[in-house]
């Protein structure tokens, strides 16, 4: 049974892409009929806060039929824990130069739910260690409630940032939709400093408030449904290369799996195949992709304009394409994109929402 994509133009001027609904008003994804290869694990627990949103009891059949998922792009137009505004740009400007387009050309159906959250960056002197800390809070909270939805109804997500702090938002979602995650954290920064290590940034922060290391703010480590939101064991570290000192002992400490800058570099195809066979074990694979990770001199468009080497953006398309290619995918979330550095804009996103479609088509 074919399922059509239909391209709406709505009122806000973003493009929607809608699967259609069958005769009897049932989702035609939810008519599939079972194919080969698709397994299910049922999972029953108790709702936490944030499930109560969408289910007194939960009973869930996690699918991993990729032709009966539906995509759902949440944009988190927001760079409240960056330093300097621009990155609240980055999903207007995916949407503006044809992401929807380029997914449904690939025969992906996709829901557009439009940005959950809108911040620019401002100095914040009431908090210097932890900068806007309500707004890095409030737009990852609605993040959390669209994916915590959109995981537990068996479809997947897109999330368009916005600064690092928005992983925080994707992470609780999965936790809430009673996920094993795995999440591949690919990214030249480790992002584990805490607010008294940090500089006030804090997308400087989102790995040691997923971990919910000594030092974090209460109210973004206790952001989802669980405390810690990850454990280590649950977090691989790709491309990384920037570890200060504090973030270099709590990756000893905590024996977190790390593919660094120089691994993938020498090797990409044996370093993603590493990572896919770590995060193939869970099930619920969540991708965070930070384009600092890319050289800037290749591909400008990153927050941070470092001159050092970095990934080619083909080299990333390879290990995104290998990750989302795993069953158990559920996840992309796509952050620290400045429209402002990007010196040629169409041409830039063009080829950003070409490597996004070619992963998730």
């Amino acid at each position: 049974m074919a399922v059509v994509a239909l391209v709406m133009i709505g009122p806000s001027g973003f493009v929607n892409v809608r699967r259609p609904a069958s005769h009897d008003g049932i989702d035609a994804a939810s008519r599939l009929p079972f194919r080969r290869g698709r397994r299910t694990l049922d999972v029953e627990e108790e709702p936490s806060s944030l499930q109560t949103r969408f289910a007194t009891r939960i009973i869930r059949k996690w699918s991993f039929d990729l032709a009966a998922r539906l995509l759902n792009i949440i944009g988190a137009a927001t760079s409240a824990g960056a330093y300097s505004p621009g990155q609240e740009r980055a999903p207007a400007a995916f949407r503006r130069h044809g992401l929807a387009e380029a997914l449904a050309s690939r025969g992906r159906t996709v829901r557009d739910h439009g940005d959950v959250a809108s911040f620019r960056w401002r100095p914040d002197p009431s908090r210097p260690q932890a900068m806007n800390l309500e707004a890095v809070r409030g737009a990852c909270d609605l993040v959390a409630s669209h994916v915590a939805t959109a995981i537990s109804a068996q479809e997947d997500v897109l999330v368009l940032g916005g600064d690092c702090t928005v992983e925080l938002g994707t992470v609780a979602g999965a936790n809430a939709a009673s996920a094993r995650i795995g999440l591949v954290y690919i990214d030249f920064d480790a992002d584990l400093n805490t607010p008294d290590t940090s500089d006030g940034a804090l997308d400087w922060t989102g790995v040691a408030h997923l971990l919910n290391i000594p030092g974090c703010e209460p109210s973004l480590a206790g952001l989802g449904p669980t405390r810690p939101m990850l454990v280590p064991q649950q977090l691989l570290y790709f491309g990384v290369e920037n570890i200060t000192p504090p973030e270099a002992a709590a990756i000893r400490d905590n024996a977190v799996k790390v593919i660094s800058r120089e691994e993938a570099l020498s090797d990409i195809e044996a370093a993603a195949a590493r990572a896919a066979e770590w995060a193939a074990r869970f099930d619920c694979v969540l991708i965070h992709f930070d384009v600092d990770v890319l050289s800037f001199i290749d591909f400008p468009i990153a927050e941070n304009v470092r001159r050092c080497d970095g990934l080619k953006l083909e080299q990333a398309a390879f290990v995104l394409k290998q990750l989302t290619a795993l069953q158990q995918w559920r996840g992309l979330t796509v952050t620290e994109v400045n429209p402002a550095h990007a010196p040629d804009e169409p041409t830039a996103f063009a080829r950003l929402n070409e490597v996004l479609a070619d992963a998730l088509g």
